[in-house]
């Protein structure tokens, strides 16, 4: 069994309201084992044989079943989503900013994310990584961002979540108290 993160896109926000112990029914219903929602923001836990392709449309399947709404799923390795916040290329806590993660499944999308660093202002930072953008925002204006601003389109829908660094390690540490 592999151990997989699951992050949910635009649960509990714009109203699609979910309660996150009918996602992990749900998820358990479509096959998935030692199932564990995390926060109320759409981050599930959870074991398979499959491969992520797999379960990404499994898990959107059992949302779109379940709950008759557009789900959208990235799926990821533990071990993946715990390489990826190691790899945060800024300071990880910085005063009045938010420190983010955008998880990117399509290249052309991604290309584009990455690109909006020579545009951003300069109290903004972007980098990209791998198969992500990072990014570091003042508090007050995360939605008046180069990113912000660039995320609402609906053409990254289905490509695309993101999560605060602190939400990161919240997964990580329950995964890691599940070894």
């Amino acid at each position: 069994m592999t151990r997989f993160v699951a992050f949910l896109r635009g649960v509990n926000v714009g109203g699609v309201n979910l309660k996150m112990a009918d996602v992990a029914a749900a998820f358990t219903d479509a096959g998935f084992t030692a199932v564990k929602t995390i926060l109320a923001s759409g981050n599930v836990v959870l074991d398979s044989d499959a491969d992520v392709a797999s379960v990404r449309r499994t898990a959107e399947q059992a949302l779109r079943t379940r709950f008759g709404y557009d789900a959208w799923v990235l799926a990821y390795e533990a071990d993946t989503v715990a390489a990826i916040s190691a790899a945060y290329p800024f300071e990880r806590e910085v005063e009045g900013h938010h420190s983010y993660v955008t998880f990117v499944t399509d290249d052309q999308v991604l290309d584009e994310l990455a690109a909006l660093a020579a545009d951003a202002r300069p109290e903004e930072r972007i980098e990209r990584g791998q198969g992500v953008v990072y990014w570091q925002v003042p508090k007050s204006g995360t939605l008046d961002t180069t990113i912000g601003k660039t995320m609402g389109k609906k053409r990254y829908k289905s490509s695309t979540t993101t999560r605060n660094l602190r939400t990161l390690d919240k997964v990580l540490r329950s995964v890691d108290s599940d070894r």
